[in-house]
């Protein structure tokens, strides 16, 4: 049995929450599995919706390795056996409020940096020392937080792939509601670009900031609030969730089909953008691109659901460009009456998501994209993310059917395809709540120190309440042969057929299980 105690270099620890100050994001699953599910939402939208068809099936439902329900609750089919390495811990750094990433620049100063909820990111450096003065330090651009939960926060940042050469880095905040905001909604989410300053590479220059995207949120929770660059293509992802509350209905959302199948809405999207070039080689979109509002007599509309403006302000063919192979770039799909507005955002990569509070891509392989997204009340998701894929929520809940209506009870039966007729993708990994609250994503390891977790998916399970640390460590293994396709177009039931997963040991002293501060390791 292989027992290794991973350095940071090559096993990325991730803290996630030390219990006071502002609450991790992602484990939205415990803010909302409160909130009223019992509001009758118009369903004109489900006649559209193509009852599968002759689509392929590709939502795993039934799979032997899916979850399953037990009661009103539910339970993770996990491989009997576990991973025969035991992983230690190791600390690496201390002293933050709520910690929930570690990310590093490809510049060769060996230096890592801490994204803290509360809105700084701290610099450790070569040697293990954490600098006093923060990297980034939005706290006066952000919104007050809430000192017992929030999901709201600087939630990520991201580095450009030639940071060494031009200091830009990325972030992710939450911002107090700008006055063009519907004035009951929450707060706004700024994605912003930043500059190192020339004079200190440890500091950001606070005043080069462009807000690349304005996003308006109606409720404190389903951010997403991931970016992150694909090694593959250079484009910049940003992941976002349904706009919040329960259910995806509510203020905000979008009657009966809800935001994250409503194509015209920019909420509970994967986005991907060209940041490097505006127009070159991209499709050129004239700035500030919104929409103007879709009124049918088949949908029934109002200023509180769906505001007559797009509650979204992005920056299109100024600030960045459309790469012009996503899905909606240059061929504007049907406009459905259910659906909100009259024109598809183009920076729309994939949708259909609920909260993907958490994604990393893979440095082998075909460099895949993984997503993490939060479940309602029963069923957790590991996704691969393909350009155009529909992933299935509210249709779905993972790889099974869901109700809005009875969050516990899942219906026996519901379409396999979304309400344009294409398949809904289902999750490679469908997690029950016996494992904890909720899934917090992870990386494939393609390091050498754990020859055990070679190309597999190591992820963690956050503690199955607020205070006590009980998380889960578990690794996914692909099936033989496996190879994620290049769009959701070409996906099949075997490339998207779920994966093997086993629960890692944790040897770490007195405390032998995961434990609240850490989220999981990768490469």
């Amino acid at each position: 049995m292989t027992k290794v105690t991973p350095v940071i270099a090559s096993l990325l620890i991730l803290a996630l929450i030390a219990g006071a100050g502002a609450a991790q994001v992602g484990s939205s699953n415990t803010s909302d599995i409160n909130e009223s599910s019992n509001q009758t939402i118009g369903m004109e939208g489900a006649s559209a919706q193509n009852m599968s068809g002759n689509a392929t099936d590709l939502t795993n439902a039934g799979s032997m390795l899916a979850a399953e329900l037990q009661g009103n609750t539910s339970r993770t089919n996990l491989t009997v056996s576990n991973v025969t390495a035991e992983i230690g811990l190791e600390l690496v750094a201390e002293n933050f409020t709520s910690p929930l990433a570690i990310t590093a620049p490809d510049d060769g100063t060996g230096r890592l940096f801490v994204v803290d909820q509360i809105g700084v990111v701290q610099v450790v450096d070569a040697n293990g020392t954490t600098l006093p003065e923060p990297f980034l330090d939005l706290r006066d651009r952000m919104v007050d937080l809430n000192p017992t939960y929030d999901e709201r926060g600087l939630l990520s940042i991201a580095f450009h792939p030639n940071f060494s050469e031009n200091g830009k880095v990325y972030a992710f905040y939450s911002a107090p509601l700008r006055p063009e905001a519907p004035e009951d909604w929450n707060c706004t989410n700024h994605i912003s670009e930043f500059q190192v300053d020339p004079e200190d590479q440890n500091r950001v220059n606070m005043t080069s900031e462009k807000v690349l995207m304005y996003i308006d949120k109606p409720y404190h929770n389903h951010n997403g609030g991931q970016l992150a660059f694909s090694p593959a293509d250079g484009y910049l992802y940003i992941s976002l969730g349904d706009a919040g509350r329960a259910n995806d209905v509510g203020n905000g959302h979008t009657p009966g089909i809800g935001n994250a199948q409503d194509l015209t809405k920019i909420y509970g999207k994967m986005l991907r953008i060209d940041v490097e070039n505006v127009t070159d080689g991209n499709v050129t979109i004239p700035q500030n691109v919104t929409g103007m509002m879709n009124q049918t007599e088949n949908m029934s509309v109002n200023r509180t659901a769906n505001p007559p403006d797009p509650t979204w302000t992005t920056f299109a063919g100024s600030l960045y460009g459309i790469p012009a192979d996503n899905p909606f770039a240059e061929n504007q799909t049907e406009i459905l009456d259910t659906y909100a507005y009259d024109a598809v955002p183009p920076e729309i990569y994939a949708y259909g998501f609920r909260n993907p509070a958490y994604m990393s891509f893979d440095s082998g392989g075909n460099n895949a994209l993984f997503v993490a997204d939060a479940g309602q009340n029963l069923f957790e998701e590991v996704d691969v993310v393909y350009n155009g894929g529909n992933y299935g929520w509210n249709i779905r809940e993972g790889t099974h059917c869901f109700d809005p209506n009875a969050t516990t009870a899942p219906p026996e039966s519901c379409n396999t395809t979304g309400y344009l007729g294409e398949p809904l993708i289902g999750p490679i990994f469908e997690g029950g709540r016996d494992l904890g609250i909720v899934v917090v994503g992870g990386n494939v390891y393609r390091g050498t120190a754990v020859p055990d977790l070679e190309g597999r998916y190591v992820f963690g399970y956050w503690s199955d309440s607020r205070t006590v640390g009980n998380g889960t460590l578990l690794a996914a293994k692909p099936p033989a042969g496996w190879a994620a396709p290049q769009s959701a177009a070409n996906l099949t039931p075997e490339a998207n057929a779920m994966w093997e997963v086993q629960m890692v040991n944790i040897t770490s002293g007195e405390n032998e299980t995961l434990g609240m501060f850490l989220r999981g390791f990768g490469e």
